[in-house]
């Protein structure tokens, strides 16, 4: 009986590990696709970022950013979309209905505005001071010197890891008034679930 005990006592905690390392390992991991004219861009939604890459997701099922634009455009800066308003008929009803809350900032100081990171857009401090996300709209870095002081007060929750070539093609685009593309680049947004 004594030899079971200190058997279980050995074996009891490598399962323990064993079935925790498993869970981790087999985390769900997801990939936003963005189609657009012009190319497919492909976005790592991170896990560490739970409530932006589940919101991104549900919007993305929802078809929240299908028939969006990339509505502000700057050179050397970032290209920022999906805003439902953009929509060639306006914000659909049942998202209006819906009307998600903003959501809380997810800070990670291993997550900054590199080239390539994708952060949400939000409202200014002096009526945001808890700097909180939109539902919506996001962008996408094209140069991390320029927007190295968006780091921990925008959320980053995601990075591009195929179609930078069609990001700069899209800040390539001639820019009219508030810095809108003069031809519309419309996305339609599926998801990848990896594992």
């Amino acid at each position: 009986m004594r030899t079971f005990i200190i058997l279980l006592l050995i074996v009891l905690p490598n399962f323990i590990f064993s079935q925790n390392t498993k869970s981790k390992s087999q985390s769900d991991s997801y990939i936003a696709v963005i189609k657009t004219a012009l190319g497919n861009i492909e976005i790592l939604l991170f896990d560490d970022t739970p409530l932006h890459r589940d919101n991104f997701i549900k919007m993305a099922k929802m078809g929240a950013f299908d028939s969006t634009i990339f509505h502000r455009v700057i050179k050397n800066f970032v290209i920022q979309g999906g805003d439902p308003n953009t929509k060639p008929k306006g914000m659909p009803e049942k998202l209006m209905k819906l009307n998600p809350p903003l959501i809380p900032a997810e800070f990670r100081p291993e997550h900054k505005h590199i080239i390539g990171a994708v952060a949400a857009a939000r409202t200014g401090d002096n009526v945001n001071p808890k700097k909180m996300s939109s539902p919506f709209q996001f962008y996408i870095v094209l140069n991390e010197e320029r927007t190295a002081h968006l780091n921990g007060s925008y959320t980053v929750f995601g990075q591009v890891i195929s179609g930078m070539d069609v990001v700069y093609k899209i800040s390539n685009m001639p820019t009219g008034p508030g810095d809108k593309p003069l031809e519309n680049i419309y996305m339609r947004v599926e998801i990848k679930k990896l594992n």
